[in-house]
């Protein structure tokens, strides 16, 4: 009895420690839940150009968790591109960082790992801790990443989209949560999809951190079920369900298919999967090359009308000059004859 009056009082303890820890904190705000099954919207469209192959509620609102990832990602590709940032950079973690919770690679406060590392490690292990190393790096504060992000959205027509986090984990009591829809998805993918170094994170399977000491797994499953798949990311918080943007390509045609607000993983993988071969299946024809550019025509210049004419009189007399000498010649000649 004893010992198990002691039982209860430890995990009593260990309850309230963790509800005062939770309350300390702030908490999670309490958002409303946007899933629906199959999904709550999606899209395929043709990568090239645009065109929309397949949609169904492309404009719902949803919550796209941790697929708002790729932004982090675009806004360090466009540094790498300027020059002001390098994939060698060294990243000191700070506390915000090892403190963030959630899927991470546990960083340790002060610890230090290069850019790329860390790139890897948001692709692969969709690490919150890593997000947020490098937002603070990069911005000087999580907010002024988020600033960067919403910025950037706008620019690409995200006229949906809000971003409150780096990381996409459910906002703190009192805050917002990250919102955009399949449409606007679809534009981050295409532009992401510019820097196409970025498929080398996305298509990894697995990868050691820290050494090897911290072997990363790939949460798309698409990766290995389907043909032509490298990337780009999933997401998942309970408000928000399942979410994936998935890209493919075959035959030197690429695809994007965006599912938002799935219930399950499963279900989420299985109508992605479905989706992507119907996208090929109604993938339209390539609009025709445009034609080759005229030869161009090296034409006399044009000259003014009393100077043609000067030229004219001129091979006139030439020619009659030829003539006159020619009957002179004969003439001659037959006098000798």
């Amino acid at each position: 009895m004893n010992r198990f009056l002691a039982r209860i009082f430890v995990l009593s303890f260990l309850a309230s420690t963790v509800v005062v820890a939770y309350a300390s904190s702030g908490g999670r705000a309490r958002i409303t839940s946007r899933t629906r099954e199959p999904y709550l919207g999606a899209i395929v469209i043709d990568a090239d150009v645009g065109t929309v192959i397949f949609e169904d509620h492309a404009d719902e609102v949803g919550y796209p968790a941790s697929v708002i990832k790729l932004m982090d990602m675009l806004i360090i590709q466009d540094r790498i591109k300027a020059g002001s940032l390098h994939l060698e950079d060294i990243v000191t973690a700070t506390r915000e960082a090892a403190q963030i919770g959630g899927t991470q690679v546990f960083l340790k406060e002060r610890e230090i790992f290069p850019v790329e590392d860390l790139l890897y490690a948001i692709m692969i292990q969709s690490a919150n801790d890593a997000a947020t190393a490098l937002a603070i790096h990069i911005a000087g504060s999580t907010t002024g990443f988020v600033d960067f992000m919403n910025k950037r959205a706008a620019d690409l027509g995200m006229e949906a989209t809000r971003f409150h986090s780096v990381h996409g984990l459910p906002p703190s009591a009192g805050g917002n949560p990250d919102v955009s829809t399949p449409r606007d998805l679809t534009r981050l993918a295409r532009e992401i999809l510019k820097y196409p170094d970025v498929l080398k994170y996305t298509s990894t399977l697995e990868r050691g951190f820290r050494g090897g000491a911290f072997i990363m797994r790939t949460h798309d499953h698409l990766l290995r079920s389907v043909a032509g798949c490298d990337g780009l990311k999933t997401g998942f918080i309970s408000a928000g369900g399942f979410s994936i943007v998935a890209t493919v390509q075959r035959g030197g045609r690429r695809i994007i298919a965006v599912l938002m607000g799935c219930p399950t993983r499963v279900g989420r993988d299985k109508v992605a999967a479905e989706l992507i071969e119907k996208g090929f299946l109604n993938l339209p024809p390539l609009p025709p090359p445009p034609p080759p550019p005229a030869p161009e025509k090296h034409e006399l210049p044009v000259k003014d009308t009393a100077s043609q004419c000067r030229w004219i009189i001129k091979v006139c007399m030439l020619v009659a000059g030829a003539v006159v000498l020619l009957v002179a010649g004969i003439i001659i000649g037959k006098k000798k004859s």
